[in-house]
């Protein structure tokens, strides 16, 4: 085993467990670290959190207690929009900067899917590597591995992974928890990889002799479906997705949070003399939802409070790591999730009857999946004490398009030609400096149909596709006739695309002239 991999798995404990004390020598050491201009950077990206599933936020039926110390201590955003109301395209943009419609093969993605961003596209890695900083991503990745769909050999060395876009180091989900394969990946090689279990993956046929949760259903003894997810079977789970082998090297749900936290503190630890960025993607709160034990039974509303309860606890143990190192002080921290919410997405875990009176998307309609604000619509947190004033609410327009231009205007990196297209510098508002609007955003369901809003006013196009997205039981927002909503009344209910045709016309242009690849506005700030 490697020396850089025993120091990962020994820190395993130390996110259970109490943290060993600082020495005075280190202390005085980190406070020259604390000192320096730079800030550590680490993007806190939850998955399929809502915007009313914080406490902060509005959240009754759940605690969050480190997340609303984290929103006490700078700068709680009401208004923030995710690229997209789906994971792989909402990621893509976040890490490119630029939006998914422009690119081919993005959506969610499958766990064999060839890598869907390219080593010559710029990404947010790139800027803060080429900045001096040390990158890594941890989590949930959903972005493909490898050079070809389908064509991995899991068994050896991946020749296309996050090393390849800027990230110095990488321990990642290949795709979702809910897909094969179901193991962890490690520099570009699969975690823990057992030689006696060599792992075969196809979204074709399953393998000779391997159950599924539609054939074996007696073998589902921690998960049942409830649509969908009948596949392979892995730690009594059914997923998407066929795999064979894997033996020691497949996780077990109910630690993929201990482990995810324990490689984010292993990496700060290592890098605590040099500023870092780390773009820490959770597997919590998307399904199959299967807490550790710890949190398991503890929420009136089963697994998915659970599960919010375990993503509060994650975010506790990083801000634990950085105040032990001193750290804290000169980290900018972002909060935030990938896209809305979804109650049922494909498991029997009892989250529909255990609702009661919890709005997961808060006042927003709808959700995961949606052309409607609950699709997009996200809660996001900003915290730098060194620079950011604690205890702000900002009500500004944000897209997360942005906080690739914004975070390389932060530190210095300037953007090659063609790289991250969409993105615009607003640093000034994502730091609380002023509450300056976008003056629009895009969203973009599931159907790939884009929707723009701005403070004022949302439009959505006529778009082809069900009223109701069966399984997650949503409202997709599609329909054959142009909507227009008035954002100054709750819940898009009104729609008065008819009384206000020249607003759909103008609201409509930017969705053209965005398609056609031609950005409809400039920055205010200049890159």
């Amino acid at each position: 085993m490697k020396k850089d991999n025993l120091l990962y798995v020994g820190t395993l404990a130390s996110a259970i467990l109490p943290a060993i004390p600082v020495t005075a020598k280190s202390q005085k050491r980190n406070m020259a670290v604390t000192n320096r201009q730079e800030p550590n950077v680490i993007i806190i990206f939850a998955d399929d959190l809502g915007y009313g599933d914080l406490e902060c936020f509005g959240a009754t039926r759940v605690q969050t207690p480190n997340v609303n110390a984290l929103a006490k201590s700078g700068i709680q955003f009401t208004n923030v929009h995710a690229i997209a109301a789906t994971s792989t395209p909402s990621r893509y943009g976040l890490l490119t900067g630029e939006y998914a419609f422009r690119h081919p093969n993005t959506d969610i993605a499958r766990g064999n899917a060839g890598m869907i961003i390219r080593p010559e596209q710029f990404t947010i890695a790139d800027a803060f590597k080429n900045a001096g900083y040390a990158t890594a991503a941890i989590g949930k990745w959903h972005l493909g591995l490898g050079d070809k769909d389908a064509e991995q050999d899991w068994n050896a060395q991946l020749p296309m992974h996050p090393g390849d876009i800027g990230f110095d180091y990488h321990y990642i989900m290949a795709a979702t928890a809910d897909r094969t394969p179901c193991v962890f990946i490690e520099q570009g090689h699969v975690a823990n990889y057992d030689p006696s279990a060599p792992i075969l993956v196809s979204y074709e046929q399953n393998f000779p002799n391997e159950p599924t949760g539609k054939e074996n259903p007696e073998l589902l003894y921690n998960l049942k479906a409830s649509h969908g997810h009948n596949q392979s079977i892995v730690n009594g789970i059914g997923r998407i997705g066929y795999m064979k082998g894997g033996g020691k090297a497949l996780w077990k749900d109910e630690n993929i949070a201990d482990s995810i936290a324990a490689h984010a503190i292993g990496f700060i630890h290592k890098h605590q003399q040099e500023p870092f960025f780390m773009y820490l993607a959770t597997n919590d709160v998307h399904v199959p939802r299967f807490p550790h034990e710890r949190f398991r039974g503890k929420n009136p509303m089963g697994f998915r409070g659970d599960a919010i309860a375990q993503f509060d606890w994650t975010v506790g143990k990083v801000i634990s790591e950085l105040d032990r190192l001193g750290l804290r002080e000169n980290t900018l921290i972002i909060l935030s999730s990938d896209n809305g919410p979804v109650v049922d997405d494909g498991y029997q875990d009892r989250a529909v009857e255990l609702l009661g009176n919890h709005s997961p998307a808060g006042p927003y309609r709808a959700g995961k999946y949606s052309t409607f604000e609950g699709g997009t619509v996200v809660p996001a947190i900003v915290s730098w004490p060194k620079k950011v004033q604690a205890g702000q609410k900002s009500d500004a327009l944000v897209s997360q398009i942005d906080w690739l231009a914004s975070l390389s205007a932060l530190v210095g990196a300037r953007i090659p030609k063609g790289g991250a297209i969409d993105s615009q510098n607003r640093l000034s508002t994502l730091l609380g400096e002023d509450r300056q609007d976008r003056p629009y955003v895009l969203e973009q369901a599931a159907n790939h149909a884009l929707s723009v809003r701005t403070k004022e006013w949302k439009y959505i196009p006529p778009s082809q596709g069900p009223a109701i997205i069966l399984g997650p039981n949503m409202e997709s927002g599609y329909a054959r006739e142009p909507q227009l909503y008035n954002m100054q009344q709750p819940y898009e209910q009104d729609n008065v695309a008819l009384q206000n045709p020249q607003v759909v016309f103008t609201l409509q242009s930017f969705i053209e002239k965005e398609r056609s690849g031609g950005a409809t506005y400039k920055s205010p700030i200049s890159r």
